[in-house]
C-alpha cells in the first residue's frame, strides 16, 4: 500500500491509504469523493469552505477542527465532529492525528495583534499508512516546530504575508527535515526557490505539485 497526496490548491490537500480518504482545509478544487475525515486548521473562510465540506461529508465523516462553536455550523444529522486543541491527539480508525501549534509571531495586522494568534488555529501530524505528514496550517516558523519529532513527509506553507515566505519555510523544513517537503499557501511565491535552498543544505526532497496534482509516498 501507498500513501496518496493531492494538492487540490492553496493549502487544500485530499489524502487517500487504508481505503480512507482524508481532506486538509478544503477551499480549492474538486471534491467528488466522500471523506472519511475532514481536519481544519482554523476557521477563516480559504481553509474551511462549508460548501466543500458538506460536499464530501457523509454519515460517518469525522471532522476535526481547533474552534468547537464553528463545528455545529458544519455537521449534519449531528455528526461527528470533535475539537482539537495543540498537543491533543485523535484516533480514528488506523489514522491518529496530533494537533500541534500554528500561529504568528513575526506577522501582524497591527501592533500585537497576529494575523493567527496563538491559540486559535493549529496543524496537524497525521500517521497514516505507517508514514507521518505535518500539515503546518497558517503559520510562521516557530519554536514547536523543532519539536514535531519523525516527519516523512511536511506540507509547508510559503506565502508569506500570513504565513512563512519561502526562505523561512526553507528554514522550517531544515530544521523539521522531512524526507520530502511540499510547499502550499504559496501564492505567487516561485517554489522553485524553496527547493534549492532546501535541496542545497539537505538531503530533503523537495516536490513541488501543481494544482490537481498527486504523489505517491512510498
Amino acid at each position: 500500500m501507498t500513501l496518496s497526496i493531492k494538492w487540490l490548491g492553496h493549502a487544500s490537500f485530499q489524502m487517500k491509504a487504508e481505503g480512507k480518504i482524508v481532506y486538509i482545509d478544503p477551499y480549492e478544487g474538486e471534491y467528488s469523493e466522500k471523506a472519511d475525515l475532514v481536519l481544519l486548521t482554523h476557521s477563516h473562510f480559504d481553509h474551511c469552505d462549508t460548501v466543500k465540506i458538506n460536499e464530501v461529508y457523509k454519515a460517518s465523516t469525522v471532522i476535526v477542527a481547533p474552534f468547537p462553536l464553528f463545528l455545529a455550523s458544519v455537521s449534519r444529522n449531528g455528526g461527528n465532529v470533535r475539537a482539537l486543541k495543540a498537543r491533543d491527539e485523535l484516533v480514528v480508525g488506523s489514522i491518529r492525528v496530533r494537533a500541534v501549534e500554528a500561529y504568528n509571531n513575526k506577522r501582524f495586522k497591527s501592533p500585537g495583534n497576529p494575523f493567527h494568534p496563538k491559540g486559535s488555529g493549529v496543524g496537524y501530524v497525521i500517521s497514516i499508512e505507517g508514514k507521518i505528514v505535518y500539515h503546518a496550517g497558517d503559520t510562521d516558523f516557530i519554536p514547536e516546530m523543532k519539536q514535531l519529532g519523525h516527519v516523512d513527509v511536511a506540507l509547508l506553507p510559503s506565502g508569506g504575508t500570513y504565513t512563512m515566505d519561502g526562505a523561512e519555510a526553507a528554514e522550517a523544513a531544515l530544521a523539521i527535515h522531512p524526507k520530502i517537503a511540499i510547499p502550499m499557501h504559496r501564492w505567487d511565491t516561485d517554489p522553485e526557490e524553496f527547493r534549492k535552498k532546501v535541496e542545497a543544505s539537505s538531503d530533503i526532497h523537495v516536490v513541488v505539485l501543481s494544482k490537481g496534482e498527486e504523489f505517491q509516498v512510498v
